[in-house]
């Protein structure tokens, strides 16, 4: 309604258009837009695209691939893999041409072998990266707890300090006690200088 509107009114007699729809009608002859792009709506949820690759859980796929990299990284698997390679060629090299299925120089077990470190590799540097992520995140949660321990020390530091310098002007036991002890020497030198000064006058 708007670009129906707008074109009736460029089509009047004594409307002279603006500059901005000139340089509109200059762009629309230069590149003409048969099919104008939707708008894109903010206020509403993004439709999905469709995809032709196949979707799967990234976590579930990381959990996979960390199991099978413990794996081989065990003595379990060389050993599996010793003992099939072994049988492999046993059976290629001892058994009737016609029931051999690898035949020398071993195509076929060189190609799984291949395969096999192709997909290895992948699936153990995948596991690494996860395994780095999270020693990052308890790298970060170390130090944010260093963090936390520090500024707690540094509280009791100052708390201590602070009491030490309360203590000093409390009046404690042992200065309790010389106070005592003084002022007792005192009233006994008091008691014995009348006497003497009474025994003095008679």
């Amino acid at each position: 309604m708007a670009g129906n509107n707008r074109g009736r009114d460029t089509d009047r007699p004594g409307h002279r258009p603006d500059r901005a729809e000139r340089v509109r009608a200059q762009s629309e002859a230069v590149h003409p837009h048969p099919h104008p792009r939707p708008r894109v709506r903010l206020d509403l949820p993004r439709v999905r695209r469709r995809t032709w690759l196949p979707e799967y859980d990234p976590e579930a796929f990381g959990r996979t691939s960390e199991r099978i990299a413990r794996f081989l990284g065990t003595g379990r698997f060389i050993v599996w893999m010793t003992v099939v390679i072994v049988l492999w060629v046993v059976w290629n090299t001892t058994v009737p041409g016609h029931l051999r299925f690898d035949n020398y120089p071993f195509i076929f077990l060189t190609l799984m072998l291949s395969l096999q470190a192709s997909y290895a590799a992948p699936l153990i540097l995948l596991a690494q990266n996860r395994q780095d992520d999270r020693d990052r995140v308890n790298l970060e949660q170390d130090r944010k707890q260093n963090e936390r321990s520090i500024a707690d020390t540094e509280y009791l530091t100052r708390e201590i300090a602070s009491l030490r310098m309360g203590l000093g002007e409390v009046a404690t036991r042992d200065w309790i006690r010389s106070e005592f002890q003084e002022l007792v020497k005192e009233l006994e030198q008091r008691r014995i200088f009348p006497a003497e000064s009474e025994e003095r006058d008679r």
